[in-house]
C-alpha cells in the first residue's frame, strides 16, 4: 500500500527580546507607551514587595497558606497587560500581579489569604473570574466563556492562566481541543516554572516544548522567556489580536521559575536545589526590566526610591485596611450566599438548620 505524508506544524518559535544580561534586540522590542512602560514596572515592584510582605505575614500567623509569586510576575503582568477592561481574565491562583493590574485591591488579597469570601468577591465591574485552586478547571471556564462572547459575536477575548502542571490534566485537553475546533477567542498562558509542585516538567512529558500542544489542537504555538515582560507582552499582543479579528486561540509557553516556595505549606529543599535557585535569580524580571527602563532614561535611582516608597506605603495602608475589615468579618451563614444565583430549595433548607443550631448554641451558651 502506498505512504502519503502528512505535512504537520513542526516549528514552534521561541521570543526573548531582553536577555537576562540586559541585551535588547531592538528588531523585536514591542511598541509600548511611556506610561504603560512606567505602570508596568510600578506593579511588578508592588506585587514583588507585597508577595514579600504577605510571607512575612503568614509566617507570623497573621493569614494563611498563600502561593508567593517572586520570580513570576512578568509570566503574567505582560500578557494581561494587552487585554482591554471588557476582556475577560481567568486565573489561577499566582497571577496576583495580573489581578493588581486589573484593579484588584491589595487588601481584598489579604482578607481572602485569611479564610474570608468577601477577599474573593470580583466588582461586577471587573471581567475577571475569581482564582482557582483546582488544577486547570479554569480552562474550561474561559473556553466557556470565550464560546459565549463569539456566540454573541462582542469582539472580545478571554485570556486564562496555568502552570505546567495543569498540561497533564484532562480539562486542559479538551479545552484546547474545544477551542481549536470551534476557533475561539481565548488565549492560553502557561507559566511553565519547571516544577507541578514536587514533580519536575522532565517527568510530565516528553515533548521538547509545551507550546507545541497547541499544534495538535490546530492552532498557534508560541514559546516565550516568561522572565522577559517584553518578550511576553509582544507575544500577548499578537495573540489577543488574533483571537479578536478571529483568528482563533493561542498557547503562550511562558518559560519562567517560582523563586520562592510552591505555598507557604511546602518546602522545596526536598526537590531541588539551591544551584538552580540561584542560576534563575540571576534571571530576576524585576531587575532585568529595571534595568532596561534605566538604560531608556525611564527610570532613575531617584525614581526606584521614590517607587518603593510608594510601594511600602500602599502595602502597610492595605495591611492596615483588611485588619479592620476582619473585625466585622467572619459571619458564617454567608457560605451559603455565593454558590448560586439562586439558592435552590436543598441548599435553603441546610441554610436554615444551620442558622437554628447557630440559635440553640448561642442560648445555651447565653444561658
Amino acid at each position: 500500500m502506498p505512504k502519503t505524508r502528512i505535512t504537520l506544524p513542526d516549528r514552534i518559535d521561541h521570543i526573548s527580546v531582553l536577555d537576562e544580561t540586559g541585551r535588547l534586540d531592538a528588531s523585536l522590542e514591542p511598541k509600548i507607551d511611556l506610561e504603560v512602560l512606567r505602570r508596568l514596572y510600578r506593579v511588578m515592584l508592588l506585587a514583588r514587595r507585597f508577595d514579600e510582605r504577605l510571607l512575612s505575614l503568614q509566617r507570623q500567623g497573621r493569614i494563611g497558606t498563600f502561593p508567593p509569586i517572586s520570580g513570576q510576575e512578568a509570566a503574567h503582568l505582560g500578557a494581561a497587560a494587552v487585554l482591554k477592561p471588557d476582556d475577560w481574565m481567568v486565573p489561577a491562583f499566582r497571577e496576583m500581579a495580573a489581578d493588581i493590574w486589573r484593579g484588584r485591591p491589595l487588601d481584598s488579597i489579604i482578607v481572602y489569604n485569611n479564610g474570608f469570601s468577601e477577599g474573593g468577591r470580583v466588582p461586577a465591574d471587573r471581567n475577571d473570574m475569581p482564582i482557582a485552586i483546582p488544577v486547570g478547571s479554569q480552562i474550561l471556564h474561559a473556553v466557556g466563556i470565550a464560546w459565549g462572547m463569539k456566540y454573541r459575536n462582542t469582539g472580545q477575548v478571554a485570556m486564562t492562566f496555568f502552570g505546567d502542571g495543569a498540561t497533564s490534566q484532562g480539562d486542559f485537553h479538551e479545552g484546547l481541543n474545544y477551542a481549536g475546533v470551534f476557533e475561539l477567542p481565548v488565549v492560553f498562558v502557561c507559566q511553565n516554572n519547571g516544577w507541578a509542585i514536587s514533580i519536575p516538567r522532565t517527568r510530565q512529558t516528553r515533548s521538547a516544548t509545551l507550546a507545541q500542544k497547541a499544534h495538535a489542537y490546530g492552532f498557534e504555538g508560541v514559546q516565550v522567556d516568561g522572565n522577559d515582560i517584553l518578550a511576553v507582552y509582544a507575544a500577548a499582543d499578537e495573540a489577543v489580536a488574533r483571537a479578536r479579528a478571529g483568528g482563533g486561540p493561542t498557547l503562550i509557553e511562558c518559560v519562567t521559575y517560582r523563586m520562592a516556595v510552591h505555598t507557604t505549606a511546602d518546602d522545596p529543599k526536598r526537590y531541588r536545589s539551591e544551584e538552580e535557585v540561584e542560576s534563575w535569580r540571576r534571571r530576576d524580571p524585576l531587575a532585568r526590566f529595571q534595568g532596561y527602563l534605566a538604560a531608556k532614561g525611564l527610570l532613575s535611582e531617584a525614581d526606584v526610591r521614590a517607587e518603593e516608597e510608594s510601594a511600602a506605603a500602599e502595602i502597610q495602608a492595605a495591611v492596615d485596611r483588611a485588619e479592620e475589615q476582619m473585625k466585622q468579618m467572619g459571619d458564617p451563614r454567608l457560605m451559603f450566599e455565593h454558590a448560586y444565583a439562586e439558592m435552590p430549595p436543598y441548599l435553603r433548607e441546610q441554610r436554615e438548620e444551620f442558622v437554628r443550631s447557630l440559635e440553640t448554641s448561642k442560648e445555651a451558651a447565653d444561658a
